[in-house]
């Protein structure tokens, strides 16, 4: 499939990141309006809420939109999310003979604020890229001993917060916690000095289930895709993570793109997950291709200071898909829900250059890593540190929006009173 030309010219270059293609969902205000729903194209915001209320888009079982967030869309299922693109798609295109009652209903994105684009029920994090794994383990056990007898054969993944789930461009303070070093007989309480992040893809589920589903169901229940960083406080995460994984080191912030971008955007780019070291239990084996050919990067700017790109990898590098962590996640009978967020794991590649955290890009803090104007180990205060996200089509570009936080100062005293 090549470029959809839409009467909107700015969504039109090959560069764009928000063409008639992609059509990604997202929660806008503009001065002191209330947040609503909208869908990005070109340089736009397309307020889709407003052409609701005005009868230029009717869904099924509507009205949906009437909301600040993507919940009931959603729920609505796969029928409803193609006719909304379809709709959308038939106002938008070039040619259109509705364009000037439209018109009125974009806003350009400079003068938006983007809020979190769905309420998140609940957050899973997994564990599920095979290079990320094996370097994480190769650090702590040894090469030998790097995988964990079980992570050829599920998605590992733990409960994190939802509550602690944040849009790109919120400020992300240093959190403390209990700290124990080799050298120490007894842990102190105080602020993270091995901040990093992770470089994950998100899957939003749009319908709920009962009782375990295959991997094909699962597939069909995800919305789409957001870019997702999982910051981490490595040295809390190694004193409290044995033996029932991470806590406090994960609960501080997850950050997602402001976009969620709509799987039937994504399906020109699906790819196979690898070949399989050991075979998958039958309820874990894939009808067809997964993943989809995501390239992602990851840069960090200091206060004042340029952006030095830190990696370059794929979510194509994942070892299992966001349908077999949802489906692994339905085995117990475990319900899901609307809203429920999925985070795929670090996603890292073959070599240093793509590796999808600062903990695995300085070796533990061992090399440190080369910036514009100095050297990293982990994010020191100020930092910004911008995920980043595109598949690239014939002649179009399917992009996330930038998922971008800061790092500011851990508070003097949290208990001060």
């Amino acid at each position: 499939m090549g470029l959809i030309r839409s009467w909107v010219e700015t969504a039109n270059g090959a560069a764009c990141p928000f063409p008639l293609n992609n059509l990604p969902c997202g929660v806008f205000s503009q001065g002191e309006d209330e947040p609503r729903c909208g869908m990005a194209i070109g340089d736009f915001v397309l307020d889709v809420a407003g052409l609701e209320e005005a009868g230029l888009l009717v869904l099924p079982g509507g009205p949906l939109l009437d909301v600040p967030f993507w919940n009931e869309v959603m729920a609505a299922g796969p029928e409803v999310w193609a006719a909304l693109r379809a709709r959308v798609t038939a106002l938008l295109v070039e040619g259109a003979a509705e364009r000037a009652a439209v018109e009125p209903y974009l806003v350009p994105l400079t003068e938006v604020a983007l809020h979190l684009p769905f309420l998140v029920s609940e957050y899973t994090d997994f564990y599920a890229g095979r290079h990320h794994a094996f370097n994480v383990g190769t650090m702590f056990r040894g090469a030998e001993n790097a995988l964990p007898p079980n992570w050829l054969h599920i998605p590992i993944g733990y409960n994190g917060r939802a509550s602690s789930v944040v849009v790109s461009g919120t400020e992300v303070r240093r959190p403390w916690g209990q700290v124990k070093g080799p050298d120490h007989a007894v842990p102190a309480f105080q602020p993270s000095r091995r901040f990093d992040i992770e470089l994950e893809m998100g899957a939003v589920v749009g319908v709920p289930s009962e009782g375990p589903v295959t991997v094909a169901e699962a597939d069909a229940m995800i919305f789409g895709y957001v870019l997702l960083n999982d910051w981490s406080a490595r040295d809390i995460q190694a004193w409290e993570y044995q033996p029932l994984g991470p806590f406090q080191a994960k609960a501080t912030a997850t950050t997602i793109s402001p976009w969620i971008v709509m799987k039937a955007a994504l399906e020109p780019f699906r790819t196979a997950t690898p070949a399989r070291e050991v075979p998958l239990l039958p309820h874990l084996q894939e009808p067809g291709p997964m993943l989809y050919d995501i390239a992602l990067e990851v840069a960090l700017t200091p206060e004042g200071g340029e952006e030095t790109v830190l990696s370059r990898t794929n979510y194509a590098e994942m070892y299992y898909s966001a349908a077999q962590q949802l489906a692994h996640h339905t085995t117990s009978g475990c319900p899901m829900n609307t809203g429920d967020l999925l985070g795929s794991g670090t996603i890292s590649g073959p070599t240093k250059e793509s590796r999808g955290s600062l903990l695995e890009l300085s070796w533990g803090g061992k090399e440190p890593i080369a910036i514009a104007g100095g050297t990293r180990s982990f994010i020191e205060d100020n930092d910004t540190l911008t995920l980043r996200g595109a598949c690239r089509g014939a002649g179009y570009t399917i992009g996330f929006g930038d998922c971008t936080g800061k790092v500011i100062p851990a508070l003097a005293d949290p208990y001060a009173r």
